[in-house]
């Protein structure tokens, strides 16, 4: 019987480039510097990656299809590069071919990239998606502030929360990211803000305000993996390793039927039991150190607070302003700045908040580390509350 990856596959290390409006830079660039910073300080030579995972989003705006984009960027030894795509969550999805590679013993070392290179596109959001069959068909006319927004309302119906309520537990959040931000060289916006500016900020899609929103960017984010013992033997005495990685794409019952109220994302939950379960997590309250959360929008992370267990149901609002998820409080979150402050490159994001984990749980997280985390968790979700990937990683000590 299957038991998943706990423990089999170690984290040897990892890269980020700097986020935000890149316009001395190309993809390949963003690229190699994640690839090459991780290269680094993986003690291997390049010959030694057997096999690559590339996660882009919008394939055809200055990289294209398949590997090539990559295998050809960061001169990759002729190996299998395979693109992967899964809207926002691809960064993760990357992630999990790798590791599953190695945990099959189908390779020792394997390579997960991410990019996206969005600010050339001219758009102040995300770019219009490829039609296909799909967005004609189930999302003629959504925003994803529209479908964010809904949420919010949903939330607060259902829980009874007033509309000024959840402005300033909103507002709470992006104060918060943005004063994590401002220790971070990698971050695109590195400005503290007060609680007044955001619940005061022009809107967006009611309740959201401009504070609410991530911004849009360009960055790439890198994984080096391999196993436990090859890690030790090339001198990580102590690597991080993957604990879990579950993902859940949402199979129509959100929509199709009137049970979803709305005021959560049913994926995030089904991925966060299964998830606990094979990294044996039984109280992740008291069992995690920190985590980093898909925060798309700051009413995203409230709601997926209590989805994943980290608040009860109704009271993640009030404990967010309360300092519950603050730096120095019982949760951390978006310790680096979140996709708030980093922005959100598509393919890029899922990998960019492992790397935070990768540097807090190796003691190398700078003015931001905290005291001695054991244990991480990220949570990356693409698409809208009614149908998306999403997906949940937990990493820590052996």
């Amino acid at each position: 019987m299957a038991t998943g990856i706990k423990d089999r596959v170690a984290i040897l290390s990892m890269g980020c480039s700097r986020f935000g409006e890149r316009w001395d830079v190309g993809q390949e660039e963003l690229m190699a510097e994640a690839y090459l910073e991780a290269l680094g300080g993986s003690g291997i030579d390049p010959s030694m990656i057997e096999a690559a995972w590339y996660s882009s989003h919008y394939d055809d705006i200055g990289a294209g299809k398949a590997g090539l984009p990559m295998a050809q960027a960061l001169r990759l030894p002729a190996i299998g590069v395979t693109r992967v795509e899964n809207f926002c969550a691809g960064g993760t999805e990357a992630f999990r071919g790798a590791v599953y590679a190695v945990a099959s013993g189908a390779v020792d070392i394997a390579l997960a990239v991410g990019v996206e290179k969005l600010k050339d596109t001219g758009f102040a959001g995300l770019p219009p998606a490829s039609r296909g069959t799909f967005a004609p068909m189930y999302l003629p006319t959504h925003t994803n502030p529209g479908n964010f927004s809904q949420l919010a309302r949903a939330y607060g119906a259902h829980h009874g929360v007033s509309r000024d309520d959840l402005k300033r537990a909103m507002a709470h959040t992006s104060m918060k990211s943005h004063f994590n931000a401002v220790k971070n060289k990698n971050a695109h916006l590195r400005k503290a803000i007060t609680i007044e500016q955001a619940v005061n900020a022009p809107l967006v899609a009611d309740p959201l305000g401009l504070y609410d929103c991530c911004p849009v960017s360009d960055g790439a984010a890198c994984a080096i993996v391999t196993t436990p013992e090859i890690a030790r033997s090339l001198g990580k005495s102590a690597p991080v390793l993957v604990k879990a990685i579950q993902l859940v794409a949402s199979n129509g019952w959100e929509v199709q039927q009137s049970d979803w109220n709305g005021a959560y994302v049913h994926t995030a939950r089904i991925a966060a039991r299964r998830a606990y379960a094979e990294a044996g997590i039984t109280d992740p309250r008291s069992q995690l150190s920190f985590a980093e959360l898909h925060d798309c929008f700051s009413i995203t992370e409230i709601v997926t607070l209590e989805d994943i267990g980290l608040s009860d149901e109704g009271t993640a609002w009030k404990r967010m302003r309360d300092g519950a998820f603050d730096v120095d409080g019982e949760m951390p979150c978006q310790v680096d700045g979140g996709l708030k402050c980093f922005g959100h490159p598509v393919g890029a994001s899922g990998l960019r908040m492992l790397y935070e984990c990768w540097l807090q749980l190796t003691g190398q997280a700078g003015e931001r580390q905290l005291g001695a985390p054991s244990l991480a968790l990220t949570h990356n979700l693409g698409g809208a509350p009614a149908q998306n990937v999403c997906s949940i990683t937990i990493v820590g000590a052996a």
